[in-house]
């Protein structure tokens, strides 16, 4: 893949790891002073701190995360100059990218602001390493063997990636390894390993692969006496050594046996409680009433109805009940007073082709990416025909009154009209401040970290968030299932007395979707 095909055009770039403090201005500059240079060059070099590494980052890394500058702890960092000219290609974009640019540029300034400070030698970073910006003069590495074979295979070294590459394997002569290419382009990771360069993605904001593997509650292993007692008091103190890493707000099925089990919370005393928030059923109205069909969506219900959790983030493949229970319980708070209104929305990425733009209002344009929330309330609040036995006869031979000619709304319009249900764009987002609001993010797994970020901190006291999604179904091109803002926020907010996580596994569409998710 070109870099002009990358995802959003944004160039692939290399994280290396090199000594941040040697000079780098004799491979610009080629002045008398070269030789100098380089002995001073040299002479920093042997003062490298063994064990550490250079890095060359990617624009996609900087743009995907500005803050990643300042961390790789003492390992060196090179920016090479050609992805500086790529991140000013969209420092003027209305959009995260773009103000992601611009903070990278703010970031790099800062950094660079000290009045002794060298773009070019590097500067230190609070973690002990160093910060550099490189250039590459193709003039000066056309000497190097590897420099001279890559032209060969990538003749054409005007485009930015080939530049970066280039750069690197200039760089890899010039100090000692390793130097890693860091980048998020999996093309770009293919072409470096090809051509012999030392490469791996962005790690920092990555799960570990055990946390997106498995969507089963934890079960504790108790006696049938311990699951007696904790049925009639409630509470069970157990020791660290059999609840393992459990922590705050984390959900379990105590099993004594193969027949006897109860699911129970992790409070923040450390002791195995009761669900107190699990009703048998939830109904809104007239509507059809939703009550939870399996282990997991007692936790989820109980989770969404706990006043005492404003967070909380759940995993779970197609047909699971994720977005439904979500929006019944939203709904039945709001109806409750427990909060003043419903608020729902998702990332706009779409799968596949699209149908190009939009017309109409803001819940125009988003009601196709929310015809799924579009369902559930209809399904929550169509009133139910009660009508028992069979239909009675009509007169087939008398005419039947024709229906009143006026225009048919959904059950919710209303409450959309009136603010109480509101439709919600990610992109209007940034400098809301959200107070006593139901706030529901479906497919959430499609959100960069910084994204999940802005959407956490516009929050406000009395809401409550709650972040839906599958991380193995991902169409943003920036993010994988170990790195998108779903799984992201539940890492980092795991533990906090405000924040609960369940796992969602089985399906409860139908015996159809349920078989097609787990074998398709």
């Amino acid at each position: 893949m070109d870099r002009d095909d990358h995802p959003a055009n944004v160039a692939p770039t290399f994280i290396e790891t090199l000594d941040l403090g040697s000079s780098h201005s004799q491979h610009v500059h080629r002045s008398p002073s070269l030789k100098r240079r380089k002995s001073a060059s040299s002479h920093r070099h042997s003062r490298t701190p063994v064990g550490t590494k250079t890095f060359i980052l990617d624009t996609n890394v900087l743009l995907h995360d500005p803050a990643s500058i300042h961390k790789f702890a003492e390992h060196s960092v090179c920016i090479p100059v050609d992805v500086l000219s790529e991140l000013d290609r969209f420092k003027n974009e209305m959009t995260e990218r773009g103000a992601n640019a611009r903070e990278v540029h703010r970031a790099l300034m800062k950094t660079f602001a000290a009045p002794d400070a060298s773009v070019t030698d590097g500067v230190k970073t609070p973690g002990g390493g160093n910060l550099r910006v490189v250039i590459y003069d193709p003039e000066t590495a056309k000497q190097i063997a590897s420099v001279k074979e890559f032209e060969r295979i990538f003749p054409n070294i005007d485009k930015v990636d080939h530049r970066i590459l280039a750069c690197a394997l200039w760089l890899r002569e010039q100090i000692s390894p390793p130097v890693i290419l860091v980048s998020k382009d999996l093309n770009m990771q293919l072409k470096a390993r090809a051509v012999g360069i030392e490469c791996e993605d962005y790690l920092h904001d990555k799960v570990e692969p055990r946390e997106v593997s498995n969507f089963e509650i934890t079960r504790v292993d108790v006696s049938s006496h311990e699951l007696q007692r904790f049925a009639s008091s409630g509470k069970l103190t157990l020791s660290a050594a059999r609840i393992g890493d459990l922590v705050v707000n984390d959900y379990v099925l105590l099993t004594a046996g193969e027949k006897s089990s109860m699911p129970a919370r992790m409070n923040a005393q450390g002791e195995l409680v009761r669900l107190l928030h699990t009703p048998e059923s939830i109904k809104v109205g007239q509507g059809r009433s939703v009550k939870p069909m399996n282990l997991g969506q007692a936790c989820l219900l109980d989770a969404l109805l706990d006043p005492e959790i404003s967070l909380v983030t759940c995993y779970g493949q197609a047909g699971t009940g994720k977005t439904l229970l979500a929006v019944a319980a939203g709904l039945s708070q709001v109806f409750g007073r427990t909060y003043n209104g419903l608020t729902v929305s998702r990332p706009i990425v779409a799968m596949g082709q699209t149908v190009g733009f939009l017309p109409g209002s803001l819940q125009e344009k988003m009601r196709p990416w929310l015809q799924p929330v579009y369902d559930a309330l209809d399904l929550l609040m169509r009133p139910v025909d009660n009508q028992q036995g069979p239909q009675r006869k009509k007169n087939r031979f008398l005419p039947e009154k024709p229906p009143a000619q006026t225009e048919a709304t959904a059950p919710y319009d209303p409450l959309i009209q009136q603010g109480v249900i509101e439709i919600e764009a990610l992109c209007y987002i940034r400098g809301r401040s959200i107070p006593d609001r139901f706030f529901i993010l479906d497919e959430a797994q499609q959100l960069t970290p910084l994204e999940a970020k802005t959407v956490v901190t516009r929050m406000s006291r009395g809401s409550k968030l709650v972040l839906v999604g599958d991380p193995a179904q991902i169409d943003n091109p920036y993010v994988d299932s170990r790195s998108n803002g779903l799984v992201y926020t539940r890492q980092r907010m795991r533990g906090q007395p405000f924040a609960a996580h369940v796992p969602l596994a089985k399906g409860e569409r139908s015996p159809l979707a349920e078989a097609g998710a787990r074998l398709l």
